[in-house]
């Protein structure tokens, strides 16, 4: 089965129907059919919170965050292995340490990564990447 980390950008850009949330659509759509394995770091899952909190407020935020509890995505905690790989990979890139986590569970789980953010094209060589606006 594909794996697909879910960054918090790309599920940013389902709920607030920017351009590609079609595609994010598309890899949700196979997760519910038992195509795809669908996972997401918790500290991304905590971006999408605040995220929404800062521009909409709190209930906004609660609604999201409801609506994604109700999807077929693995939430996976910040183990020290991952915490790790994430520190290791911000040493080597300028990338944010919150889309570490991201590009970390997509390392260890062997995943592709779906993102809207171009940051992610320092760690092309380690993950593969799926630009949810292309």
């Amino acid at each position: 089965m594909k794996r697909v980390v879910l960054d918090a950008s790309a599920l940013m850009t389902f709920f607030e129907d920017r351009p590609g949330a079609e595609k994010v659509e598309e890899i949700i759509s196979r997760a519910i059919e038992g195509k795809t394995e669908l996972l997401m770091s918790v500290v991304n899952w905590g971006e999408v919170s605040y995220s929404v909190w800062r521009g909409r407020g709190r209930q906004s935020a609660q609604k999201v965050m409801a609506e994604i509890a109700q999807l077929p995505i693995e939430i996976v905690d910040a183990s020290a292995e991952l915490t790790k790989i994430a520190a290791e990979l911000r040493a080597q890139h300028k990338l944010p340490y919150a889309d570490c986590f991201g590009a970390s569970l997509a390392i260890s789980r062997k995943a592709s990564l779906a993102t809207a953010d171009a940051d992610f094209i320092v760690v092309k060589h380690e993950v593969q990447l799926i630009d949810v606006q292309k």
